[in-house]
């Protein structure tokens, strides 16, 4: 007998990346701050290793009444005008004609797991990349679904063969396909796909649409750092107009990044498909689940979503440019002295992470194990390791993938 539902599973979550926070922080204690590298952090930190929270943000927040603060929001899909503005924010630049909604939810990790519960059934099976943030499996996990993985890359291109064999493994069990894409830039790997990797990727879901209803999970969790401008940034989404009407899009957004308000958690899921049906179907479910589920998100996180992107947006843009910036040096600094030094990575474009590459996971445990002998704290992930130059001082990335690139070398 337990007090737990029958299909819990007991075994306790064990947050790996938090453990190497930890000991990394230990490190740096004995050792002091100069000795230690702390790749592991996966925010915004400035040159001073401080973390980074936007003057332009905050100082606003800061000076929201406090009634508003305390007060819930309009209503539990979210204030319609942080609504409005998400869907402005997002789509900025592009031209779609789609029918479209937007739900509030609890940062991006909220409108991602609400999109698996909305699209999938219990003992369905959802399609995930093999290199990807972990809590995409948890989540489906814990909803009792399960999971197929496709390979990120051919070569130094996304790698759709390999999608389009997971969707095969799955179509035939299923009426509903749900795919999980984390782009532009890609957590781990920095990757972002290209105009015509989107459009041949559109045309793979549209030929699986004649068969089985099609739903692609973007997470565009650190769009707003990419290397292009806005408008170049978001220029991919107007390929989904392209979509055939078996097709439907969420969009999930996380003002954790675009705002460096990791902790003040605010997102949104938006809706994209042909039919207005379609979506306010899935706007309905969502509604509930919100209610059933969180309830509120925080008032005071969308009023200041709102002012940030319309009229503080000058100066928040500005603001931000510089950490965009600072972080292209930091991971060109890094990529070209990984080139010199022969040491391995996943192809990468842009964003707040890079990957070295260690297919063989027993390599990759040693690689690990051994950088922290070190003094050098990093992420394992699936067939590699993620460097967080997010967060890296540009002192500390000079010379580090040399650094790394030896140790490779002893392990293997």
């Amino acid at each position: 007998m337990s007090f737990t539902r029958k299909s819990a599973d007991l075994t306790p979550i064990v947050d790996t990346v938090f453990a190497i926070v930890e000991k990394a922080k230990e490190d740096k204690k004995i050792n002091g701050d100069d000795a230690v590298i702390d790749a592991t952090i996966g925010s915004l930190y400035d040159e001073s290793a401080q973390l980074v929270a936007y003057d332009t943000v905050f100082d606003h927040y800061d000076a929201i009444d406090h009634r508003s603060k305390a007060a819930y929001a309009v209503s539990f899909t979210g204030n319609p005008d942080f609504r409005r503005e998400v869907y402005d924010w997002v789509t900025y630049g592009t031209k779609l004609n789609l029918a479209h909604s937007v739900i509030a939810t609890p940062g991006g990790s909220g409108a991602v797991s609400i999109g698996f519960t909305t699209f999938l059934d219990e003992g369905e099976t959802a399609i995930l990349p093999e290199i990807a943030w972990g809590s995409y499996k948890l989540m489906v996990h814990e909803n009792n679904m399960k999971a197929v993985f496709y390979k990120n890359f051919d070569g130094d291109h996304f790698n759709l063969p390999s999608l389009k064999e997971a969707i095969d493994s799955v179509k035939d069990r299923q009426d509903r396909i749900v795919i999980v894409l984390n782009d532009p830039c890609q957590n781990p790997t920095g990757y972002t796909l290209s105009h015509a990797e989107w459009k041949e990727l559109i045309a793979c879901l549209n030929e699986v649409s004649k068969t089985n209803h099609v739903i692609l999970i973007n997470d565009i969790a650190y769009f707003d750092y990419a290397y292009e401008s806005m408008e170049e940034a978001r220029s991919y989404m107007n390929y989904f107009n392209d979509i055939s009407e078996n097709v439907m899009i969420e969009v999930c957004f996380s003002c954790s990044k675009t705002l460096t308000s990791y902790g003040l958690r605010c997102g949104a899921a938006l809706v994209l498909a042909k039919n207005q049906k379609d979506v306010r179907e899935v706007e309905i479910i969502m509604e509930k689940k919100a209610r059933a589920t969180w309830s509120n998100i925080p008032n005071a996180a969308m009023k200041n979503f709102v002012w940030a992107v319309t009229d503080g947006r000058d100066l928040f843009l500005k603001e931000k440019a510089e950490y965009v910036a600072l972080i292209r040096e930091r991971s060109s600094l890094f990529l070209k002295e990984a080139d010199e030094a022969g040491l391995p990575y996943y192809p990468y474009k842009e964003g707040f992470f890079v990957t070295i590459k260690v297919e063989d996971n027993k390599v990759r445990d040693a690689f690990h194990n051994a950088l922290m002998a070190h003094h050098i704290y990093t992420v394992e992930v699936n067939h590699g390791i993620r460097v967080a130059v997010c967060s890296l001082p540009l002192k500390k990335v000079k010379g580090l993938a040399a650094k790394m690139k030896q140790i490779l070398d002893s392990v293997q």
